[in-house]
């Protein structure tokens, strides 16, 4: 990944403009923003594909920033929201008189994404009458308002997305196959978050923070049992899913330990689990280490802050391989780099 682009993937974990900053280390999520930074230079449409709550406006903003187009408008619609009888004047404006109500002129989506990106977030939901309209658009660069004979060209960037099977739909007829072919330039599918679970306690991590903070409320400690549920869930309701849940938790917390929000009939073994809660727990560890300069004890080293003893937390150290040399960056694998005040004991 280019400077530029690193440099902007972590400018967008750092803020806090959106629900759900880009954030994970994952090899799965690492293989999305390399598709990002790819296409971003370009003009060509792209198709964000994903599950519902894995982050496609937060994709779709990612491409915007890293193109040309960066200080030009970046315009959304989701096209589920919006009645069929208005849909067609929300993306392409009206004119005073065009229908009942409609009592002066009206700008579209189109029309203000002019220069900039135009980000369509499902799709999937634009009734069949409208697509043979979206698709002149798309080919034309021109469009009408509603109401009006008077042709306006656009310079746009569209970026789609959609949580639906869109191939399975042209083949019942529900989506216009020439719309599909046109819509999908340069498909990017986002992973779940089952796929990605070494993503999830930094996830967890964030929304902590954001939600301590927006709460009142200092948490200080993430029981290895509550990363245990969390790493465990299926999320079928991906990212959005684990905001939620945490801030559900954060709410419940008291006195600095985060709560568990998740009952245990509704956590799942997995295959892979105890190694991706070692890898949890290390990572926590290590950072905790790292934020006192890897001073073990004393008032202010890492066992008083994690609350153990000094001689457990040399116990966890050797059992997870933790030592001194990987502050000189001898290590056999990457360190973290979130927030060090949450501990797992």
């Amino acid at each position: 990944m280019s400077e530029l682009a690193t440099s902007y993937f972590r400018e967008e974990c750092r803020s806090d403009r959106g629900s759900n900053p880009i954030i994970g280390e994952s090899p799965a999520l690492k293989s999305v923003l390399d598709k990002v930074e790819c296409v971003a230079s370009t003009d060509a449409t792209v198709l964000v594909l994903g599950e519902t709550g894995t982050g496609k406006e937060l994709i779709a903003h990612a491409i915007h920033n890293l193109s040309s187009r960066r200080e030009r408008p970046f315009i959304k619609l989701n096209c589920a929201a919006i009645p069929f009888d208005l849909l067609e004047s929300e993306l392409f404006g009206h004119e005073k008189g065009a229908f009942t109500g409609a009592i002066a002129q009206k700008i579209g989506r189109f029309e203000m994404a002019d220069k900039g990106t135009l980000f369509l977030d499902e799709i999937g939901d634009i009734p069949l009458g409208l697509q043979p309209k979206l698709l002149r658009v798309l080919q034309e660069m021109e469009f009408e308002r509603v109401g009006s004979g008077q042709t306006h060209k656009l310079d746009v960037r569209l970026v789609a997305a959609t949580h639906r099977n869109l191939e399975d739909m042209v083949k019942r007829n529900e989506f216009r196959s020439d719309l599909y072919y046109r819509l999908n330039v340069f498909p990017v599918e986002l992973p779940s978050l089952r796929e990605r679970r070494e993503d999830i306690l930094p996830l967890m991590r964030h929304f902590v923070d954001m939600y301590g903070c927006r709460l009142r409320k200092i948490i200080e400690h993430i029981p290895p049992e509550t990363v245990s549920s969390f790493v465990s869930y299926s999320w079928p309701g991906n990212i959005r899913e684990l905001q939620n849940l945490v801030e559900r938790a954060v709410i419940l917390s008291n006195e600095g330990v985060l709560h568990n929000p998740l009952h245990k009939a509704e956590v799942r073994p997995i295959a892979s689990f105890s190694e991706t809660l070692r890898d949890s727990e290390r990572a926590l560890l290590v950072e905790t280490l790292e934020s006192v300069g890897w001073v073990i004890a004393g008032a202010n080293g890492a066992a008083a802050k994690m609350g153990l003893a000094r001689t457990t937390l040399l116990s966890k150290m050797k059992r997870l391989s933790i030592s001194k040399r990987q502050r000189f960056g001898i290590s056999n694998g990457p360190e973290p780099t979130a927030a060090p005040h949450l501990t797992l004991a």
